[in-house]
């Protein structure tokens, strides 16, 4: 029975499951939007905002635990330095998912998972030369 199951598997094992996860949300904090499945989005943006409220903490087991998850230093340290201060007050809805046209080959429905609270520096520069 599948009784208080909360995963989605999406066709792959336990432990591949969570390497995936880990990966897309390094790339969500190095790159601050990605592009991907809407069901890896739902879950990238689960496993994200709850990394963003444990760095939210500022303690060293956070960012030891931070790191068990993701297993890059480089993406911890950003998620601590620059996410986490940035979310400030927010108490949740750290990242909001966009749905895009689905993908050509399949037909998958896709999406674009991003912070709500940094802007990327893509739309930075879109911004600046429409104002210019």
């Amino acid at each position: 029975m599948r009784h208080r199951k909360q995963s989605i598997k999406l066709g792959r094992t336990s432990s591949h499951r969570k390497a995936l996860l880990a990966a897309l949300v390094c790339s969500l904090i190095e790159r601050k939007r990605i592009v991907t499945t809407l069901p890896k989005a739902n879950l990238a943006r689960r496993h994200a905002e709850k990394l963003v409220s444990l760095a939210r903490r500022q303690t060293l087991a956070a960012r030891r635990q931070a790191l068990a998850s993701l297993r890059r230093p480089a993406a911890v340290k950003e998620l601590f330095e620059t996410i986490a201060p940035q979310c400030g007050e927010r108490s949740g809805g750290y990242t909001r998912i966009i749905k895009t046209a689905s993908r050509r080959g399949d037909g998958a429905p896709m999406a674009l998972l991003e912070w709500t609270a940094l802007v990327p520096p893509a739309a930075e520069e879109d911004a600046a030369a429409d104002k210019a």
